[in-house]
């Protein structure tokens, strides 16, 4: 059994227990393939791979730090379970009011690396990318324009930031994985009738704080969410069973119905996930959010 390595923003954890009703492998004989374009922390993946014994899998993201760890736990576990125990234990031996400058050093660190981008040190990044989602702030990742790691330090103790039997789990799970690094549209010639894809895109806003998390340099707005919808309409004509995951519009605007008319057509289900994160307290909590088919929700 495998789990997310890493905590992430918006991940699907809270939402398994409602996404697990639409796993079409069980109903449809000839679903035998997997395509997640978002892979984010992987919680619908592993979930997945738990699960079921697939065919193939190909998984991507946008962004670069992320991917480069899963290719480094997946080729090179015993090396970065090195480096996270050193981590690990030197980040416990710092008093709690001395940590905030060995996170900045090592932030640093992390923002130098990805600017200078060598192959020699993507192990250390992938290494620094884990030990920063442990101890920063509620496991945010955000860049800045500049695509700088910027958050600050969490409040935590005694953070788990070495996960030794999971990471070497993970690794057995990911080896015939395809990972790539790259717009969701590069899963384009691997869809066909036979896949099941699962898309979780950063959502449309629904405050100005969604503004502010950005897991990439470039901005997901209306007009990425149009794109996507009609690369999701293109993806329905190959024959793949498509679900999606995206926020409810309604929950800050009761009148707005954006997502229904771009999917107009398809099977819409409101379920609801807890979020932590919103600058507006009453938003923060059960909120409610949409999960988009183009095959019955409710015959499942």
């Amino acid at each position: 059994m495998v789990h997310p390595f890493i905590k992430w923003v918006g991940g699907k954890t809270q939402l398994l227990n409602d996404l697990r009703k639409y796993y079409p492998f069980s109903h449809y004989n000839n679903i035998y393939k997997y395509a997640e374009p978002f892979v984010g922390g992987g919680a619908v993946l592993f979930d997945i791979l738990n699960s079921f014994e697939l065919q193939e899998i190909y998984i991507s993201d946008a962004n670069s730090d992320l991917i480069n760890t899963y290719q480094i736990i997946r080729d090179r576990p015993n090396d970065i379970i090195t480096i996270l125990q050193n981590l690990q234990d030197d980040y416990w031996n710092i008093a709690l009011d001395k940590r905030g400058y060995y996170y900045s050093n090592i932030r640093d660190q992390y923002n130098n690396l990805r600017i200078l981008n060598k192959d020699n040190d993507f192990l250390k990044k992938a290494a620094f990318f884990i030990f920063l989602n442990k101890t920063c702030f509620n496991g945010l990742y955000r860049v800045n324009k500049h695509g700088d790691f910027n958050v600050a330090i969490g409040n935590y103790d005694f953070p788990i930031i070495c996960e030794k039997e999971n990471i070497l789990n993970v690794s057995t799970k990911l080896q015939k994985i395809e990972i790539v690094n790259g717009d969701y549209y590069s899963c384009r010639s691997f869809v066909d009738e036979n896949t099941f894809v699962y898309l979780d895109p950063p959502y449309v806003p629904l405050s100005s704080i969604s503004n502010t998390i950005s897991y990439t340099t470039k901005h997901f707005g209306y007009q990425e969410q149009l794109r996507l919808a009609d690369f999701f309409m293109e993806l329905n004509f190959t024959g793949a069973k498509l679900l999606m995951s995206n926020s409810n519009p309604k929950n800050s605007n009761e009148y707005n119905d954006f997502l229904e008319v771009i999917y107009d057509g398809f099977d819409i289900k409101n379920v609801t996930a807890t979020r932590s994160i919103n600058s507006n307290t009453y938003r923060r909590g059960r909120v409610g959010e949409l999960l988009i088919s183009n095959y019955s929700l409710d015959n499942i």
